[in-house]
């Protein structure tokens, strides 16, 4: 009788392993609290949206159907806790990484990717330095801040006709990145910086640094930063009587940024231009998603959920076609992707993980809406 009941323990404890293996774990990291945690919010339902749509359609990998899991965690887009939770990432072992959100958390948790052999592919991340460390593990899906802040640069002097502009910065490596591509590519396009400012991103009072904007006459501000700051920044400016044009990065082009600016922002004003976007035909699957997310979540896109939604999708394609979840056997053939058909384009990686001919939507605020004014690569 004992024997029979230890057999049948093991039978039941193997059937156990059987079945844990058939279940792969993705972890996604972004920042579910803190200012910005809206857009961290989004990330993360971009993940889970893309998980559950995989797992009705059903993922064979090696012979095996699987059964994906995502791994949540919070890094209030703070580096140091983003570093302990890429640790507790790594310690569990998940197949693959997608995430962070912020260049600040995304750049130090790679290290620790890299170090345990963990695909990393970042949905947002924007500094250059992410994919230029020699690690093999990071990729992204959107365009870096040489193209994106160069690309306002030239936008800022020939389209806007700036004459005297401003740059501020909030100290983060997203936000220094940014406006150090910004106003290089305002230099060489032939335009005049006139004043270099530094916030933070958790600033409220910015009277200081706009007053002595507003002394040297800029036309144009750049805010290298997030729609958390860059909102009242729009308020104070207002204020103070400074009429000036407002531009940024991807970090203030949502529809966060015009319920924090609110009445300050005025239409034509604002100009932003987000890491990404789509033409053509290709509009039609991002306006699928979009009321796909809304219906699901009771939520409009913030920003970056489409790009999450690909990073998950390019990297379980990956797997299926390597047959295999082993991170050391799925990563080349994640390097290799190629011409893999996202709602957010089509996704090539090049050498360093980057994302092939990425594009950038540039947008401006009319009507108390953000409009799309070109989608250029």
């Amino acid at each position: 009788m004992k024997l029979k009941i230890v057999a049948s323990a093991i039978l039941a404890l193997s059937a156990g392993f059987a079945s844990a293996q058939t279940v792969v774990m993705i972890g996604h990291v972004a920042p579910l609290s803190g200012a910005i945690a809206h857009f961290g919010k989004d990330n993360e339902n971009g993940a889970k949206m893309a998980i559950e749509e995989l797992n009705v359609a059903g993922v064979t990998i090696g012979g095996s159907k699987v059964t994906l899991k995502l791994m949540a965690e919070d890094d209030a887009a703070d580096p140091k806790q983003g570093t302990a939770v890429a640790q507790k990432l790594a310690d569990a072992k998940v197949a693959g990484v997608v995430g962070h959100l912020n260049s600040g958390t995304t750049i130090p948790a790679s290290k620790i990717y890299s170090d345990a052999g963990i695909p990393q592919v970042s949905p947002s991340a924007t500094n250059p330095k992410y994919t230029r460390q020699g690690f093999k593990t990071t990729f992204r899906v959107v365009a870096d801040d040489v193209h994106l802040g160069s690309t306002l640069g030239r936008y800022a002097v020939k389209d806007l006709k700036g004459k005297a502009i401003a740059v501020i910065d909030d100290r983060t490596a997203y936000g220094q990145g940014v406006a150090e591509e910004f106003a290089k590519a305002v230099v060489a396009a032939g335009g005049k910086i006139v004043a270099k400012e530094f916030t933070t991103d958790k600033a409220t009072d910015f009277n200081s640094i706009l007053t002595s904007i507003k002394g040297k006459k800029a036309d144009i501000v750049f805010f290298g930063g997030m729609d958390a700051v860059g909102g009242p920044m729009l308020r104070q400016m207002k204020s103070l009587g400074i009429n000036a044009k407002f531009m940024g990065g991807d970090g203030i082009c949502s529809t966060e940024l015009l319920k924090l600016g609110g009445d300050a922002i005025s239409d034509n004003q604002v100009f932003c231009a987000e890491a990404g976007g789509v033409e053509g035909k290709a509009k039609e699957g991002m306006d699928k998603f979009k009321a796909t997310f809304k219906a699901k979540f009771g939520a409009d896109v913030q920003l970056y959920a489409p790009y999450v939604y690909d990073s998950v999708k390019v990297m379980v394609a990956a797997m299926v076609k390597a047959g295999s979840a082993d991170p050391a056997k799925y990563l080349p053939v994640l390097a290799a992707t190629k011409d893999f058909a996202g709602v957010t384009g089509p996704i090539t990686f090049d050498a360093k993980g980057d994302i092939k001919n990425g594009a950038l939507t540039l947008k401006t605020v009319k009507g108390g809406k953000l409009v799309e004014l070109a989608v250029i690569r």
